[in-house]
């Protein structure tokens, strides 16, 4: 019974409510790890049959609090057991609607707190710095600098950019299609110098021919292509930056993804409202918002202490 129902839950999740595929295998693992902990420390334990049929309907409260602590005492970290509660909640209030169990055990359970991480960001200087590592005298180079200048304009994630289309791109209007977290669509404003990156990328005669670097355009559909000529991929994407971070030295905790939390830092400490960097960045709650009030205070007090007259007398002491 509980496979099957793990299996029905998938393909709502799939079908009804169009989870992405990295959605649907997180669930199924989390699921399939409940699954393992009640066979191995549940019902082995405690001399009951691993295939009861009314597996399901046995698991309380008290089980998912005790499959929690499990998870703790293994030492996974807090967001490894939120996201697992996260799944347990979904799949239990679907079993629960379809009346597969009497009533709902993660009902009342209180969710663990995790500290937010500040995200990384760069100063002007650095996106600057990082910006001139491209060779754009290259087509490959010059693709990574439009991805730069495209990653800043308007804070894409990479699984975005890589899924971009010239259908999505709107040079008139200055404005592209983004397909965001769980195949939600947005509408987002680039600027015109990334229009004219993008444009110049298009447009670029190496992209319809084979050279030493590289192949002839083969996806006519994609933007961004790799070295034979089909569309990238993120995996390429973060393996070229990291190259680009050590050559500029700003290699560490920095990643492609910290030029989304830069743009949209600096956003904010341009006068940018929580509201509108919400609805640009595709979050889905304004919480994961408020993130970038703390990066720009940091910001600014380091800004602060830098350019402070009495900063300046102590160095000199």
């Amino acid at each position: 019974m509980f496979d099957d129902t793990i299996q029905q839950f998938i393909e709502y999740l799939k079908v009804i409510k169009n989870a992405s595929v990295h959605t649907l295998r997180n669930y199924t693992i989390d699921l399939n790890h409940l699954q393992t902990y009640l066979k191995e420390e549940v019902y082995t334990n405690n001399n009951l049959p691993k295939t009861s049929s009314e597996t399901l309907a046995q698991i309380d409260r008290k089980t998912i609090r005790n499959f929690l602590a499990h998870l703790h005492a293994a030492q996974r970290n807090k967001k490894t057991i939120v996201r697992r509660l996260s799944t347990l909640r979904s799949f239990f209030k679907y079993a629960f609607e379809q009346k597969l169990i009497p009533t709902n055990p993660t009902e009342l359970l209180d969710t663990p707190q995790i500290d937010k991480k500040i995200p990384s960001s760069l100063s002007y200087e650095q996106i600057k710095q990082l910006f001139e590592m491209p060779d754009i005298s290259t087509l490959l180079g010059f693709r990574d600098r439009t991805i730069m200048e495209l990653f800043y304009s308007s804070g894409l994630r990479i699984s975005e950019l890589v899924a971009l289309n010239r259908q999505d791109f709107d040079s008139n209007s200055l404005l592209i299609k983004l397909k965001g977290k769980g195949k939600k669509e947005r509408i987002v404003p680039i600027t015109p110098n990334a229009a004219q990156w993008i444009n110049a990328y298009l447009s670029h005669a190496e992209r319809y021919s084979d050279t030493d670097g590289h192949q002839a355009e083969v996806d006519p559909e994609a933007i961004f292509l790799n070295k034979l000529g089909k569309r990238l991929s993120a995996r390429s994407v973060d393996r070229n930056f990291e190259a680009y971070f050590k050559q500029s030295g700003l290699a560490g905790r920095i990643t492609p993804h910290t030029i989304r939390h830069t743009i949209a830092t600096h956003w904010l400490e341009n006068g940018m409202d929580l509201k509108t960097i919400q609805t640009l960045l595709g979050h889905s709650s304004l919480a994961t918002t408020t993130i970038y009030t703390q990066v720009s205070t940091q910001l600014k007090q380091k800004v602060y202490n830098q350019a402070h007259p009495r900063a300046k007398m102590l160095e000199k002491e």
